[in-house]
């Protein structure tokens, strides 16, 4: 893991907003599929013009003025909610949606029902109807390779996951800007490390690339403690490395 020291600011100051745009639209694959969108925020406590910046953890002299809090994107992650039991055919409503969601519907859906495959089913409880897609999760490359997409992620399935009987993912960068992702070997590597990171979090490989996550299994709750203690453990190294 790199050293905290590199992170560009504290990362135990990383909320998340998570919105769904509803435009109203009175169409079944409106009522079918929902795009869950989330901000990466950094929160930054800056001080009046002459002041110096303040941490999380700096001291304010009583005559002060107050620190002023700004929340800067430093990320984002994309959340489809995918209704099998209300709308049209879900499998069908994806069509024209991002290839790789797409792509996870061909693998778990009956092209015909629109409802998880038996393969599928035999895998899951049932414990709702729906289907959420992790379709993508980016952070700016500053704060990369500190095993904090994880941790994001894990608290914004945990908010979204209600009602769903699977939760499904593909790992694998997608950042194709990287030079250092030319070469098969270290692509490869960098995607078994995004693959064992999801695996943390209780995704299990189903079928060409797509993993799936129950939302019955106790494998996310457990890893949801140990998880929200790393950006706290992190920051704490980053404000030590960085006084």
């Amino acid at each position: 893991m790199i050293d905290p020291s590199s992170l560009p600011g504290d990362p135990s100051e990383l909320p998340l907003r998570i919105s769904y745009d509803d435009e109203l639209w009175d169409t079944p694959q409106a009522d079918t599929l929902e795009r869950w969108n989330v901000a990466v925020l950094h929160r930054r406590r800056t001080r009046a013009p002459g002041h110096e910046l303040v941490g999380p953890s700096g001291y304010v002299a009583p005559d002060a003025s107050p620190p002023t809090v700004e929340d800067a994107p430093v990320g984002s992650m994309t959340f489809y909610r995918v209704h099998l039991d209300r709308g049209c055919n879900a499998f069908w409503a994806v069509e024209e949606e991002p290839e790789e969601l797409y792509e996870t519907a061909q693998v778990l859906l009956d092209p015909e029902t629109g409802s998880f495959t038996d393969e599928v089913s035999e895998r899951l409880e049932y414990v709702g109807s729906a289907l959420l897609v992790m379709d993508r999760v980016t952070l700016e490359p500053p704060w990369r390779g500190h095993g904090l997409a994880a941790v994001l992620a894990c608290e914004a399935i945990t908010r979204l996951m209600a009602g769903c009987r699977a939760v499904a993912c593909s790992p694998g960068s997608t950042d194709l800007s990287s030079q250092r992702l030319t070469d098969k070997a270290e692509w490869d590597r960098v995607n078994a490390r995004i693959a064992h990171g999801w695996e943390r979090l209780g995704f299990r490989p189903h079928r060409d690339n797509v993993y799936l996550l129950s939302p019955a299994s106790q494998d996310l709750e457990e890893q949801r403690g140990a998880l929200r203690r790393h950006p706290a453990d992190l920051g704490a190294s980053w404000r030590t490395d960085t006084s």
